[in-house]
């Protein structure tokens, strides 16, 4: 399995796919010729409200292909409203660039929105009003030595990240490091100190969502030195599990 992607060709199936699968599917901006997509389902009286994002970052492909295999499987729950946003670098996608065309790192860019696709994000997100109940982003880490997981928000004092990697290492190896990108580590789960001085003034996606639009903000690594094939299916494994136990949560 390639980690190459062509960004236009695979946004045309995967907006297929979410078209027969019940989504309305919306462009909220371009970027290089390529479209920003959200696809979007609502009950009319949903349990809950969840966002899934991936390919901020243009060489982190398996989050990508994580999701468009969950459209195309039908796995998204009738029962709950979703906004799915497969791949918001496609620029830096076709070239295999962390960084956009523009040379910005889109997940340093959602205070300043320096970046055309990251200005047209947030204009989405403020238009709409969005409030989710939990928000789901798909990361790759090249240093990382297995997964891992940051847990930001409100849960009602319950922690969903020890039992996420407890379902994720049937299918991958967790990074049981003392100290994973710098702040203290245990299990897979990373706790960076609340006031960051190296985001504070270059906000990652999660970071502007949990203060706008989320009480819950979950952000999930996989081993970009790990086969493809194995990155996604633990991805899979790992959305799959805090599926579970959101609804758990809302009692369902």
């Amino acid at each position: 399995m390639s980690d190459v992607l062509e960004p236009e060709a695979w946004l045309a199936r995967f907006a297929r796919d979410a078209d027969a699968a019940g989504f309305r599917v919306a462009e909220f901006g371009r970027v290089g010729g390529a479209p920003l997509l959200a696809a979007e389902r609502r009950p009319a009286k949903p349990l809950m409200h969840i966002y899934l994002s991936a390919g901020i970052h243009g060489d982190e492909p398996a989050g990508t292909l994580a999701l468009g295999a969950l459209m195309e499987r039908r796995w998204f729950d009738g029962a709950i409203a979703w906004h799915v946003l497969p791949l918001l670098n496609p620029s830096g996608m076709a070239a295999g660039t962390r960084e956009s065309r523009e040379g910005i790192d889109l997940n340093r860019d959602y205070l300043a929105a320096a970046d055309p696709g990251t200005r047209a994000h947030r204009a989405w997100l403020r238009a709409e009003g969005w409030r989710y109940d939990l928000t789901l982003a798909l990361h790759e880490d090249w240093e990382s030595r297995g997964f891992y997981l940051y847990e930001l928000g409100d849960n009602a004092g319950r922690c969903f990240g020890p039992e996420i990697v407890r379902d994720v290492e049937a299918v991958i190896a967790i990074d049981r490091a003392a100290q994973i990108d710098g702040y203290p580590a245990s299990d897979g789960q990373v706790f960076p100190p609340e006031d960051n001085p190296e985001i504070r003034d270059r906000w990652p996606e999660q970071l502007y969502l949990r203060e706008h639009h989320t009480r819950l903000a979950l952000t999930l690594e996989t081993p970009s030195a790990f086969p493809l094939a194995e990155r996604i299916a633990a991805h899979i494994r790992a959305v799959d599990a805090v599926m579970r136990l959101a609804r758990e949560s809302q009692g369902a």
